[in-house]
């Protein structure tokens, strides 16, 4: 019997997910953010949890429904009878994840969902279920966005990045998962080498070697949380688990290297554990002395960005990168992952795709360098081209610039982007007065004051190339007005507090000084940033009594 499931991942490798589902065999593969939804039976969902190499967890929904408060949450999860999936001995945890205005804290969701499990046991015999977070017998899972509400067995239980051969890790890992994608994004599957020149605890190059082997990932994995289930069927699990038959030769070779030793060797335990040292060589090189390989090869890494790992010269350390690339990497590609723009730069190359992902919290791009000899004017003459018409078409498909797109816009769902972008056409309509009277009431009713302030500042732009901002009032205000309030206030004697908008006196009922350098609290009254020092003669007084004090006319 077939049902829906739901297959989570990083953001920005949604596609590549989608292509490994459907390569397995999955029905109704719709991709959505962070996140791809199939459907299947029971062999796809053991096969989905060992076999993807893109995937965080494989959910698998059992109820749907609306809740605009704590309450509904609570019939709603009662409402579902869990005899079918747990028992009274067993033990469950439950992992919320919330967007909305409604429920703003996540573990007072979970707290909901637990109640109604355990109440609905209370009623029925006496005894309840336990909570075990480290270890449980079912692990479950609520999304809820606004009002929906998607209730879910967690078929994976551990994060399916875990893969269960990582002994030792350097400062700053990356991610499994993101490995993985990196690498399908490249569409490298074996055909060449493949070359990681800063290649930390070796996790692109296992992952490759994975890869370029088609060999499941989550065969070094101990566990999963379906194993638990009541339904678990073993025999089907062991066939899948010993099923070798897709498992490709790998004929090519897998180099990492690494200035640091001590990387070097943590590179070399994981690459043991994971039973590959046959086709991974790891050794203790510097990138500066890279030299051009003699066979065809794909150079794939993850140089530091100077935000987790601390790195001196880290603009010489990207110059080096392109320098190394220029000369000694000749008709092949290479493909970096970083996060700041400055840093591309310093590479001085020309990139034929940029693609963004998430490496954790931080918005990098993976960028595809395609390395040619000579002058680019001469390599274009020859008919050579930087972008190939796949780059092209990708480019093109995806619009994958950090330019021309807005990726963290994703997050928000496609229909509330949709809806503000509705809402800044009337707002633009309603500045010239041709705005509809029968327009939709919320639409007319938005809070336009904050596009007042976005569009402000382009009708400002705009006077200034004009030249008409130079009858500005003083302090580049339109009106005085805020100043006028500011300086009332200051008069009744109270304080401005930036941060909460409010205006008080400190706990000793005297004014206190904020946004002093030395970060002392005289009382020197409002803004007031200049460090406490004796006041010289005359200073402050007006110019006819200083006139008069020096015996000036």
């Amino acid at each position: 019997m077939e049902f829906e499931m739901i297959a989570k991942t990083f953001m920005g490798l949604e596609n590549v997910l989608a292509k490994e589902l459907t390569e397995l065999g999955a029905g109704n593969v719709q991709i959505g953010c962070r996140m791809v939804s199939f459907t299947g039976d029971k062999e796809m969902m053991y096969r989905a949890n060992f076999q993807l190499h893109t995937a965080i967890r494989i959910l698998k929904p059992i109820k749907r429904f609306k809740a605009s408060s704590a309450d509904e949450v609570y019939e709603g999860v009662k409402s579902v009878d869990w005899s079918e999936y747990i028992t009274e001995r067993s033990t469950f945890s439950v992992d919320s994840v919330v967007y909305s205005d409604d429920f703003r804290n996540s573990r007072f969701v979970t707290y909901k969902v637990k109640d109604a499990i355990v109440d609905q046991f209370m009623e029925k015999g006496g005894r309840r279920p336990n909570i075990s977070v480290a270890n449980p017998d079912l692990k479950l899972n609520i999304h809820i966005a606004e009002n929906s509400c998607t209730l879910s067995l967690d078929s994976s239980g551990e994060s399916l990045h875990r893969r269960g051969y990582r002994q030792e890790q350097v400062e700053a890992p990356l991610n499994e998962v993101l490995a993985a994608g990196m690498i399908l994004m490249t569409g490298w599957k074996g055909e060449t080498d493949f070359i990681d020149p800063m290649c930390g605890s070796g996790t692109l190059l296992i992952e490759a070697a994975l890869i370029a082997q088609n060999m499941a990932p989550g065969v070094f994995r101990k566990e999963y949380a379906f194993e638990k289930w009541p339904d678990f069927d073993k025999d089907l699990f062991d066939e899948i688990y010993n099923d070798d038959s897709q498992e490709r030769e790998f004929t090519h070779r897998i180099i990492g290297y690494d200035c640091d030793i001590k990387a070097v060797n943590t590179a070399r335990l994981n690459i043991k554990a994971a039973g590959l040292t046959r086709c991974i060589d790891v050794e203790c090189a510097d990138f500066k002395d890279f030299q051009q390989p003699e066979e065809p090869a794909i150079m794939v890494t993850n140089p530091p960005y100077g935000e987790r790992i601390s790195t001196q010269n880290l603009l010489g350390t990207y110059r080096m990168i392109g320098e190394r690339l220029k000369h000694q990497f000749l008709g092949n590609d290479a493909w970096v992952l970083s996060y700041k723009e400055e840093c591309f730069e310093a590479i001085g190359l020309k990139p034929s795709q940029k693609i963004p992902v998430y490496n954790g919290s931080l918005e990098c791009e993976f960028r595809k360098y395609s390395i040619f000899g000579g002058k680019f004017s001469d390599f274009r003459k020859e008919g050579g081209d930087v972008k190939t018409e796949e780059d092209r078409k990708q480019n093109a498909e995806k619009h994958y610039t950090k330019g021309s797109r807005d990726f963290k816009e994703r997050m928000d769902g496609s229909e509330e982007r949709d809806r503000e972008k509705a809402l800044e056409r009337q707002y633009k309509a309603r500045r010239f007065g041709n705005v509809d009277e029968d327009d939709d009431e919320d639409i007319r009713s938005f809070h336009f004051h904050s596009l007042d302030h976005r569009f402000g500042k382009e009708e400002r732009r705009e006077r200034r190339d004009r030249g008409e901002h130079r009858d500005r009032k003083p302090y580049g205000r339109d009106d005085d007005r805020r100043r006028d309030d500011r300086d009332d206030r200051r008069r009744d004697g109270k304080r401005f507090d930036r941060d909460n908008r409010r205006f008080d006196r400190d706990s000793a009922g005297n004014r206190d000084g904020f946004g002093r350098r030395d970060g002392r609290r005289d009382g020197n009254g409002y803004g007031d940033r200049r460090p406490s020092r004796p006041r010289r003669e005359g200073a402050g007084r007006g110019f006819a009594d200083r006139k008069k004090m020096f015996g000036k006319d």
